[in-house]
C-alpha cells in the first residue's frame, strides 16, 4: 500500500488527522503494521494474522481506558499508520523482526520478545562435526542453513538426517558408544566402522541437502511413498508423506524480507545518489560526518561527531568531545568549538601523516577532490591526502549552521558541503539559502540525513549520560575531610575513579603529592564507611 504524506504544517498544531477512513481500508490478511508520529518517524512495528481486526483493536473506545501507561503513550503519540500484507503468518512474522531490527522504533523496546528464528549450524573443523540447531549466526567458520520459521518440521528434518545419511545431530564431541553402535547411522555402515573422513563424506551430503539441492531425493521419496500406497502399504506411505512435508517446509526458499521491498526503505547507494541530487553536490556523499551538542544540563557540556561511510556507521571514526572553552549553555558556540576542534586536528594530523599521502595515491579513502577555486589550505589538505568529509552535517537550524561554516571559512575549508538539518520539522537548510529545503517524508535521502543524525544525537546523549554517572561517583569525595578540590582532583588524576581509590593502599594514596600519610589514613576511612 501507498498513502501520501501529510506535509509539516498541513494540520493545526496539536490536532491528529483521522484515521477512520485508512481504519476502514484494512484488508482481513495477514501482515505488518507500522504506527509514525508527527514527525513520520516509525514508533512501533506489529504482526497480525488478521490485519483488520488487530489494527482496529487500538482504535476502540475502551481500548485508552484498559491499556496500561505504556500502550497509552503509544496511542497518544500514533498520527499516521501503514501496513503490508504477506502470503501467511510465519512471514508476517519473519518481516515483523526485520522492520524491528531495522528501524528500532521506540515502542518496540518494551513489547518486542526478540525473538530469532532457527538455524542450522555444522562446524566442519570438527572431527565429527555434528548438525545442530542454534538461534545466533557467528563468524566463527561454521556453515549456517536457514532460517527456518517451522521448529517442529526442522526437528523432523534433522531426524530425517539422521536415518538417510547418517550423520550426527545435536550433543557435542566424538560419538559416544551408544550412537556408534545405534542402527539409527547404519547408512549402510554403523558409525563404528568409519574413519573421521569417511564421516566428513556423509556431512558433505548433508550439507549439500541443506543447502537446496534435494530435488532428487523429493523426488525418490515421492516414488517410494507411490510404491508403498500400490503395495497397500499404507502406515509406510503415511510416514513418507509426513516426511515429505517435512522436509518441502525446511527446504522452501524463505521470503527475504529486507527494507527494499518496502516504501521509504534503506537503500544506501540510492539514498545517496539522492542526497547528491536534493544537495546539488559533485557525487554522492559517501563519507558524512555529523555533530550534535548535547547540553542537558550546564555541569556538563558534551558534543558527538559521527561518521556515515557508504550509507552506514563508521563506529570507529565516531569521535566524542567536552565543550570546554564555552560558558554556560549556547548551542551556537559549543558548534562553533567543536567543528573547530576536529577539523583544525584533522588538517594537522594530514599534513603530518605521509603513510596517510600514501594511501591517497593509491587511491585508497575518501580523498577530497574539489574544484580549482579551492581555498588554498583546502588544497592542501588534497594534496596531503587528508580525508575531508564529502559533507557536513550540524543538528539544528539557520543558527548552528552559520556557527559552523564560520570555523570551516577560518580553517580555509569553506569548499567542504555543510547543512543544518532542523528536528522540528527535518527541515534542510543551506548556506547563503534563505529558504529551508523540505524534502518528501518518504524521501531516502531526507531518511539518510535522519539516521546520521539520530545516531549522533544517541552517541552525544550516552556521553553525557556516562559523564554525570562519573560525576555523581565523584561527588562521594566533597564530603570526605581534608579533601579540598585540588586534593580530590590529584586523588582522581592519579587513580582514575573512586572505585579504584577504594582498592589503593594506604600507602599509594599518601604518595600522590600534597597528600601525605596522615590525609590518606583519613581518605581509607572515610571511603570504608561511605561504602
Amino acid at each position: 500500500m501507498s498513502d501520501s504524506e501529510p506535509t509539516p504544517g498541513s494540520l493545526p498544531k496539536g490536532a491528529k488527522p483521522d484515521l477512520r477512513p485508512k481504519l476502514r481500508d484494512l484488508p482481513h490478511k495477514p501482515g505488518v503494521y507500522l504506527m509514525r508520529d508527527r514527525f513520520n518517524r516509525i514508533i512501533y512495528v506489529g504482526k497480525a494474522r488478521d490485519l483488520k481486526r488487530r489494527v482496529s483493536q487500538y482504535f476502540t473506545p475502551s481500548r485508552k481506558m484498559t491499556a496500561d501507561l505504556k500502550t497509552r503513550a503509544l496511542l497518544e503519540a500514533i498520527w499516521d499508520l501503514e501496513w503490508h500484507t504477506v502470503a501467511s503468518e510465519p512471514e508476517a512474522l519473519l518481516l515483523e523482526g526485520r522492520l524491528i531490527k531495522d528501524y528500532r522504533p521506540r515502542y518496540n523496546v518494551s513489547f518486542r520478545d526478540d525473538k530469532r528464528f532457527l538455524l542450522v549450524k555444522v562446524d566442519p573443523r570438527e572431527d565429527w562435526p555434528r548438525f545442530r540447531l542454534t538461534r545466533l549466526r557467528n563468524e566463527d567458520g561454521s556453515r549456517y542453513f536457514g532460517p527456518f520459521a517451522h521448529s517442529g518440521a526442522l526437528r523432523q528434518t534433522l531426524a530425517f538426517l539422521r536415518k538417510k545419511f547418517g550423520v550426527l545431530t545435536f550433543g557435542r564431541g566424538n560419538p559416544t558408544e551408544r550412537e556408534l553402535r545405534s542402527s539409527t547411522y547404519q547408512v549402510p555402515q554403523k558409525l563404528s566402522d568409519l574413519s573421521a573422513e569417511q564421516y566428513k563424506e556423509r556431512v558433505e551430503l548433508a550439507a549439500g541437502f541443506m543447502e537446496g539441492r534435494s530435488k532428487e531425493l523429493l523426488a525418490e521419496l515421492e516414488g517410494e511413498m507411490h510404491k508403498a500406497a500400490a503395495a497397500l502399504e499404507f502406515e509406510k506411505a503415511a510416514e513418507l508423506r509426513n516426511m515429505l512435508q517435512d522436509l518441502r517446509k525446511t527446504t522452501a526458499p524463505v521470503k527475504k524480507f529486507t527494507r527494499l521491498s518496502l516504501p521509504g526503505t534503506v537503500q544506501p547507494v540510492d539514498d545517496m545518489t539522492g542526497l547528491q541530487e536534493a544537495l546539488g553536490l559533485h557525487r554522492p556523499p559517501r563519507h558524512m560526518e555529523c555533530f550534535d551538542i548535547s547540553n542537558i544540563s550546564s555541569t556538563h557540556i558534551v558534543a558527538s561527531m559521527v561518521c556515515f561511510r557508504d550509507g552506514v556507521p563508521d563506529r570507529q571514526s565516531y569521535r566524542k568531545f567536552r565543550i570546554t572553552t564555552t560558558k554556560g549553555q549556547n548551542d551556537f558556540a559549543s558548534m562553533a568549538e567543536v567543528v573547530r576542534r576536529r577539523y583544525a586536528r584533522v588538517l594537522r594530523e594530514g599534513a603530518s601523516s605521509a603513510r596517510v599521502k600514501e594511501e591517497a595515491e593509491a587511491g585508497d579513502g575518501y580523498v577530497v577532490d574539489y574544484s580549482e577555486t579551492q581555498e588554498p589550505q583546502e588544497d592542501a589538505a588534497r594534496r596531503s591526502g587528508t580525508r575531508l568529509p564529502d559533507l557536513i552535517i550540524v543538528d539544528g537550524g539557520k543558527g548552528q549552521l552559520s556557527s559552523a561554516r564560520g570555523e570551516l571559512q577560518r580553517l580555509g575549508l569553506s569548499g567542504v558541503p555543510i547543512i543544518g538539518l532542523a528536528k522540528e520539522f527535518e527541515e534542510i537548510h543551506r548556506p547563503d539559502q534563505s529558504q529551508p529545503l523540505a524534502l518528501p517524508k518518504t524521501s531516502g535521502a531526507l531518511r539518510l540525513l535522519q539516521r546520521i543524525r539520530d545516531e549522533a544525537h544517541r552517541f552525544a546523549n550516552g556521553y553525557h549520560q556516562l559523564l554525570l554517572k562519573r560525576r555523581v561517583s565523584e561527588s562521594v569525595l566533597d564530603d570526605c575531610p581534608g579533601v579540598s578540590r585540588l586534593r580530590k582532583q590529584q586523588l582522581l588524576k592519579q587513580f582514575g575513579s573512586v572505585a579504584r581509590l577504594r582498592k589503593a593502599t594506604l600507602e599509594e594514596i599518601a604518595a600522590v603529592p600534597g597528600v601525605g600519610v596522615r590525609l590518606a589514613q583519613q581518605v581509607v576511612d572515610f571511603l570504608s564507611k561511605s561504602r
